[in-house]
């Protein structure tokens, strides 16, 4: 096979929240030095983890294998308001690089249960970002993760009910575990903003165009990114065999078979540096001809985290996107 087609989906690859947390993990490894702790992933990329680590961040899964007074960074995903008490008490030296669109959620959580509201979450049982949302007004929140839950949702005032969203989800998802909600409760109370972020989806848009032309699709992404899972899942459903793959290295040439043209996209969380190594592994088998097909332009960027000041500068592992998250 010679001259097959790849078609790039635009935009791709790292957001400007995700751009964003690890800028603070390279801020802070340049201000503080080796080690910085990062509670969890700070983004779930195992590629940009493992470039951490080399750099001297420190991953740790709870705020009591700090060391008191350590330097400690919050991942982009937050966390619920018990880490934060548990950090402060440990005299921890706090860098929040939680999305700020997932910091809009959990305000909003936290406004309607003072409010009184019982809050339904819609999103993925386990991720990290729906237990720091779960967190933020605990007993207050509840989580569903699709229309099948919304039958054992238990409120104390039916009339007192708003619901929020995991920010990855997909559009369609959430709306259709919104409507079932809906149904049962008509009095129902919506976010007063979209709460499925921008980039992700973009990126479905994107992914969602590709798979229509495509034999065969690829989504760069690690398994436990909820997001690039998504992507996979999104174009199986628009008629094209999707798999997800950390890295070129786990492609199966079987794969290939029969295909014409291809589409790739990255996730997320994905760093430039491993969709190009995607497309270089598929020129060497012939499928040398990229298009890029671009459904929009992003230019979102979000300032570093305060306590890191306020000059932003994107992070350089991250960097390369392209038209990616940020132009």
């Amino acid at each position: 096979m010679t001259n097959g087609r790849v078609l790039l989906a635009s935009p791709r690859g790292c957001c400007a929240g995700v751009d964003r947390a690890v800028s603070a993990v390279e801020a802070a490894l340049e201000r503080y030095g080796a080690p910085v702790y990062v509670r969890k992933q700070i983004i779930h990329n195992s590629y940009v983890v493992a470039t951490l680590s080399k750099r001297g961040a420190i991953f740790v899964e709870d705020v009591e294998e700090v060391p008191a007074g350590a330097v400690l960074v919050f991942s982009a995903h937050g966390v619920a308001s018990a880490v934060r008490d548990s950090a402060s008490r440990r005299e921890l030296r706090v860098i929040d690089a939680t999305c700020p669109l997932v910091t809009k959620v959990h305000r909003e959580a936290i406004r309607f249960a003072r409010a009184g509201y019982d809050v339904v979450l819609i999103g993925q049982p386990g991720h990290d970002e729906v237990i720091g949302t779960l967190g933020q007004a605990p007993g207050m929140v509840q989580l569903v993760s699709g229309p099948a839950d919304v039958a054992a949702v238990k409120v104390r005032d039916t009339a007192k009910v708003a619901w929020l969203s995991q920010t990855t989800l997909s559009v369609n998802e959430a709306r259709a575990t919104a409507r079932a909600l809906r149904a049962r409760f008509p009095q129902l109370i919506d976010p007063p903003s979209g709460d499925i972020c921008y980039a992700a989806q973009n990126r479905q848009d994107a992914v969602e165009r590709i798979a229509a032309a495509s034999d065969l699709v690829l989504v760069v992404g690690s398994a436990n990114s909820h997001n690039s899972s998504r992507l996979a899942e999104i174009a199986r459903n628009a008629g094209a065999p999707a798999y997800r793959v950390d890295h070129a290295g786990e492609i199966q040439e079987g794969w290939l078979d029969a295909a014409e043209t291809i589409g790739v996209t990255g996730g997320a969380s994905v760093p430039e540096i491993l969709v190009q190594e995607v497309l270089s592994w598929l020129a060497s088998r012939g499928f040398d001809r990229v298009e890029q097909v671009e459904v929009t332009r992003e230019n979102a960027s979000f300032t570093l985290p305060s306590e890191l000041g306020r000059d932003y500068r994107p992070s350089h592992i991250m960097a390369g996107v392209g038209t990616g998250s940020r132009s």
